[in-house]
């Protein structure tokens, strides 16, 4: 799908904030692995929690949609043998499942996105299962992937951080389930940590024991404990609400309020008093996020491990501010759908925003006046690049348009209706 997205002067409503992500896939895994029934209340309908629960489903979960959430009857700790379990393009379900994996004697991972799943490295993951007991074959730790689990125990074992938190996570998740105590020690450093701590307390909620290091860099979680079944209610998502508020900065004549978004664990929380920090009109009282545009906007420097989702939307909002933006320490970025940092920077480049990219680096230096637009861009199959580009759009002054929009459904699926509704015109047309 391709969408044509026109300038817009003005952005203006309020909104709930779509479900969070990643708390949709914890709760769901977590009351997936509990004995007895769980009730999910208000989780995201993005394809990524479509793909986890069918993962779940086939590891002998029983699932139901009801109003205002799903109904889950758990596994307990002991999933049925699936013989295969495709992700599809949902690199966070498949490294927590990479973990549940492990409680049966073979599973085999597969995907159909070759070129953007099937590319994401598994290794520092492999290596730490391997100290648990569980043998694996991959293609040097990409997919496909097959593991397995009859020798799984407890003990000690080291894990990388250096690539991405969702190995910890992965751990996190298996440790309480294996029959002997486990020690985690993450070596490399750690990236993204609050991911960690979002996955820390949906394991207290679902009742599991651990000690974990201040730091986050040392743990130990006893064996043989189980999850317990319960309610849970799914925060607002900082990430895609980050894009909105983004969008409405830029704007001049804008007034949007975001409600639902909590002071939770997601790092993307920070998001608010980077644009403050820019000169954005923003507030936030621990409920909404109100946002109105018309503010000059300055360059500053942000160390984007602290808000990983959020940082592309925050880079649309640089292209318009005066002076250089730097994100630096973002490295991880290259290793997401797409590589985050060359590739959005080559779409950028093209509408004629100046930007420079280091290693683990992205400097945009942005132009208040806007920019002139009417071209066609590439989402790259990457749901936070299309929420870029979709912000450029609003203050060119001849519009956007963005191929492969539909990868939008992979995190937001109404991000586009959302912007309708604030005020955006966007026209939809199949490629």
């Amino acid at each position: 799908m391709q969408v044509y997205i026109k300038p817009c002067e003005s952005l203006k409503g309020i909104l709930r904030a779509q479900p969070s992500k990643n708390y949709t896939t914890r709760y769901l895994l977590a009351a997936s692995l509990a004995k007895g029934e769980s009730f999910v209340h208000r989780p995201a309908k993005s394809e990524d929690a479509v793909s986890l629960i069918s993962c779940l489903k086939t590891l002998g979960a029983e699932i139901t949609e009801q109003e205002g959430g799903v109904r889950i009857k758990g596994f307990a700790g002991s999933p049925k043998s699936p013989g295969q379990l495709n992700p599809h393009n949902a690199g966070a379900v498949l490294r927590l499942l990479l973990g549940v994996g492990c409680l049966v004697p073979r599973v085999r991972f597969v995907t159909d996105f070759p070129d953007s799943l099937g590319k994401r490295p598994n290794q520092d993951l492999l290596d730490a299962l391997s100290q648990l007991g569980v043998k694996s074959e991959s293609n040097k730790g990409r997919l496909p992937i097959t593991l397995f689990g009859d020798g799984l125990h407890g003990g000690k074992v080291r894990v990388s951080g250096a690539k991405s938190s969702q190995f910890l996570s992965s751990l996190l998740f298996l440790s309480p389930l294996i029959g002997g105590d486990v020690e985690i020690e993450v070596i490399h450093g750690l990236k993204s940590k609050p991911a960690v701590r979002t996955t820390l307390e949906v394991l207290s909620e679902a009742g599991i024991r651990y000690k974990a290091a201040p730091d986050l860099m040392h743990f130990y979680v006893p064996g043989n404990q189980r999850f317990k079944a319960g309610e849970f209610e799914v925060n607002g998502d900082w990430p895609g609400s980050v894009a909105l508020l983004c969008a409405a900065a830029i704007c001049p004549g804008s007034d949007v309020t975001l409600e639902g978004l909590l002071r939770d664990q997601q790092g993307e929380q920070a998001a608010p008093d980077v644009l403050k920090q820019m000169g954005a009109d923003i507030s936030f009282d621990g409920y909404r996020a109100r946002v109105k545009g018309g503010c000059a906007l300055k360059g500053v420097e942000f160390d984007g491990d602290k808000a990983t989702d959020a940082v592309l939307a925050l880079v649309g909002a640089a292209c318009f501010a005066k002076g250089p933006t730097r994100f630096y320490n973002v490295e991880n970025l290259r290793l997401k759908e797409c590589d985050r940092i060359s590739e959005p920077l080559a779409e950028l480049c093209r509408i004629g925003v100046e930007s420079e990219e280091k290693q683990d680096e992205i400097i945009i230096h942005g132009n208040p006046n806007g920019y002139e637009g009417s071209k066609s861009c590439n989402g790259r199959g990457d749901h936070r690049v299309i929420m870029l580009l979709s912000i450029l759009a609003l203050r060119t002054r001849k519009g956007l348009s963005i191929k492969g929009a539909e990868h939008i459904a992979k995190s937001y699926p109404d991000f586009f209706r959302h912007l309708e509704l604030l005020g955006a015109e966007i026209k939809y047309n199949p490629e």
